[in-house]
């Protein structure tokens, strides 16, 4: 049973901007999913690069986390070493900081899903060769 959703950059963008692809299944997901969404430092950092374009972008990033939609509950510094193991393993890939924070969310998260558009988390796997829990739109 998924009891925490741990949201992903694309996730977050694709539903603060209207013109994106995936636009209406984000904003159904936050809209009905239940909140708050963890994240990460990362990702919220690289939403708010890839919404400085646009008008108050990197504001509407934070306002989620000031309204209560999306929660940051993790810490990078008491995570270093499993994030690092998680860079080398998937270092073909290659995994991002944010990506890897996601993963060891799930680690930590037991009972989470993650909301994300990206496919490369049909690759990793939580605790060495499991499986993640995700929610993506269909067909991707």
């Amino acid at each position: 049973m998924i009891k925490r959703i741990v949201a992903d950059t694309g996730s977050i963008v694709s539903m603060l901007k209207n013109n994106e692809d995936h636009h209406d299944w984000a904003f159904s997901s936050f809209e009905t999913l239940p909140k708050p969404f963890l994240t990460c430092e990362p990702v919220i950092t690289e939403a708010c690069f890839l919404m400085h374009p646009s008008h108050n972008g990197e504001r509407d990033v934070l306002l989620m986390i000031e309204n209560g939609i999306v929660e940051i509950d993790f810490s990078t510094s008491d995570e270093i070493e499993a994030l690092i193991s998680l860079m080398r393993k998937y270092d073909d890939v290659p995994m991002s900081l944010a990506d890897a924070c996601l993963v060891r969310m799930s680690e930590i998260y037991a009972e989470s899903a993650i909301l994300t558009l990206d496919t490369d988390f049909l690759i990793y796997r939580k605790h060495r060769n499991r499986s993640i829990p995700l929610i993506m739109p269909d067909g991707i």
